[in-house]
């Protein structure tokens, strides 16, 4: 079985750079949506079994636990080790010291990617199910970074999240000896971090509905919406 585990920060401190002016309660609402836009895609992904996201906002914890997400509450996160925390705690062992993982692999997914689509994500389950060999499967952002990550088994190399994660993640799967493909997926190229993001993510017709939907009525992103 495969879980995906998304990682949302408080929404006081979310997308602070993309739209710097916008007043909280809209960048807040723009969180939401696309955390819904992703949760919507994942849970029409064949081959996905469970679906968690790790948060310490009790807002974002509610919106996804009403779109049947499983929430691991984390008081402060900081990505990489949330993403850490939230493998053991779903993907730990039984108590019987012969069996194995809950889990035979882990999707850490970024809720910046709102347009994903979910053959995408099957793209990457599929070609791990090929390989039989332990291994990471990583779909890289347009900027270098790493938009979705598959660990086959989970904890297989340490969560490299950040500034050029792919280079890193691929230097650490090296190593580490486990077997690194890295797969261009059009639907998670743009992750929405910079405003320079909103207009070719808007230029796409991938998913991301709600969020299309609320940039639509922005106009010029860095003017207020309307009420």
């Amino acid at each position: 079985m495969t879980v995906a585990l998304i990682p949302v920060k408080r929404l006081e401190e979310s997308k602070s750079r993309l739209l710097s002016r916008l007043p909280d309660a809209k960048r807040h609402a723009l969180t939401l949506a696309m955390l819904e836009d992703l949760l919507d895609a994942l849970s029409r992904t064949r081959g996905l079994e469970r679906i968690a996201v790790t948060t310490p906002d009790p807002i974002v914890a509610e919106r996804a636990s009403a779109a049947g997400a499983e929430i691991l509450m984390r008081p402060e996160p900081g990505l990489n080790a949330a993403l850490e925390d939230g493998s053991v705690r779903l993907c730990a062992p039984t108590s019987d010291p012969g069996a194995t993982p809950s889990e035979d692999g882990i999707l850490f997914v970024l809720g910046d990617v709102a347009g994903a689509m979910a053959e995408d994500f099957e793209r990457l389950l599929t070609a791990a199910a090929a390989d039989g060999d332990p291994g990471i499967w990583l779909a890289p952002s347009s900027d270098g970074g790493t938009s979705a990550l598959l660990h086959r088994p989970p904890g297989v190399i340490p969560c490299c999240f950040g500034r050029d994660s792919a280079k890193r993640h691929r230097e650490a799967a090296a190593n580490a000896g486990v077997t690194y493909h890295e797969i261009e997926l059009q639907s998670l190229a743009i992750d929405l971090d910079q405003p320079e993001d909103l207009e070719a993510f808007l230029a796409t017709s991938g998913g991301g509905a709600r969020t299309r939907a609320l940039l639509e009525t922005t106009g010029d992103p860095e003017q207020d919406m309307p009420s």
